[in-house]
């Protein structure tokens, strides 16, 4: 299958695309607009791959959009190009609105005009699977619940909010239209080649660089950590096996407190790289004001994943975190790269976000 992937030059986006190529006989065709995020150091070990091709373009752009979908031709379209950062969702939402939301309208109306024009064999086998969040459905705080397919949507921020405008969409397109649409949202993900702004590897490289570790209010939001390789497993699975219309909730099973995520954080590193002075990592911590509308708590029952399309995640927090930190302290050049702006050829601030 020829398989179309917006935003691959991202966190998610990139793993998908590792996925793809490393465990199937398919064709990929990226385009990323490749903003501060989106990094083809990420894709090194495919890019030479004659099954694998990159396109630079904006989503919003439906004419260059129209071009790529008349050449390539995709049997399935995976739609993970998307502003996500919720402090800079704070700071200018404008960005968000533009990209989440009128970003995916344009690639919405491509893909249905593209899928109206195929042969009734084709028609039948194309999907287009649009990759959320968790953060749509609001905050957990004070109960025990679990965010499930049919959740109410309450999103909090601008980011939350974009993302949820987009899914109603991308239904909206299912219902009026037939477009054979599939929804999966997603707890927060972790692994190699995160952006170094996220909590995990913002924490990790702050720590080997003896800075702060700077953690909003108390630290006691709860957040479902799910390793990036298992979603790219789960994603590939949806979108070639996954019921057209409907939603999957895609979540690690790994509650935990945002402060109980920096210390083993650090306990890793005093054990795999411990600091010249012998001080603990944890020492370096720092409580910031919090963030304006935090949510407290997400979770995620990915009980429907394992029973309708036999996926569970292979990792739990403990392996995950080990392989993780473990990438970073092999791959401290990838994020010096990063931090210091000369993969983009531009500096780039950090921000934290969890």
């Amino acid at each position: 299958m020829n398989i179309l992937v917006t935003g691959g030059a991202g966190f998610i986006g990139s793993s998908v695309i590792r996925h793809i190529i490393n465990n199937t006989d398919n064709e990929v065709c990226n385009i990323d607009k490749l903003t501060y995020a989106g990094n083809l150091e990420s894709l090194v070990d495919i890019d030479q791959n004659a099954r694998y091709q990159f396109q630079q373009l904006d989503i919003c752009n439906a004419q260059a959009l129209e071009d790529v979908f008349d050449h390539f031709k995709p049997d399935l379209v995976m739609h993970l190009a998307a502003e996500s950062h919720v402090d800079r969702s704070i700071d200018g939402p404008a960005e968000f609105i533009t990209t989440n939301i009128v970003g995916t309208y344009t690639l919405l109306e491509v893909a249905r005009q593209y899928w109206q024009g195929l042969r009734e064999t084709d028609k039948s086998r194309f999907r287009f699977h649009h990759i959320s969040t968790d953060e749509v459905y609001g905050d957990l705080a004070e109960t025990d619940a679990l965010f499930v397919e049919s959740t109410p949507y309450a999103p909090s921020s601008p980011y939350s909010a974009s993302k949820a405008s987009a899914d109603h969409l991308v239904r909206a397109w299912g219902r009026t239209y037939g477009l054979p649409i599939i929804i999966t949202n997603c707890s927060n993900n972790y692994g190699p080649y995160h952006f170094p702004e996220k909590l995990i590897p913002l924490v990790i490289l702050n720590a080997l660089d003896n800075s702060a570790l700077p953690i909003y209010g108390k630290g006691d939001q709860i957040r479902d950590w799910l390793f990036v390789e298992d979603h790219a497993r789960a994603l590939y699975k949806v979108v070639t096996e996954g019921k057209v219309g409907e939603t999957y909730n895609i979540g690690g099973h790994n509650e935990k407190q945002n402060i109980e995520v920096v210390s083993i954080i650090c306990q890793i590193l005093d054990r795999k790289q411990p600091r010249a002075d012998g001080a603990k990592y944890e020492s370096l911590i720092r409580f910031v004001k919090d963030r304006p509308g935090h949510d407290l708590r997400y979770a995620i029952d990915a009980s429907k994943m394992a029973n309708e399309l036999g996926w569970t995640p292979i990792e739990t927090f403990e392996s995950g975190i080990e392989k993780t930190i473990t990438w970073y302290l092999e791959n401290l050049a990838w994020c010096r790269r990063v931090q210091d702006g000369s993969y983009q050829r531009k500096r780039l601030g950090v921000h934290h976000e969890s």
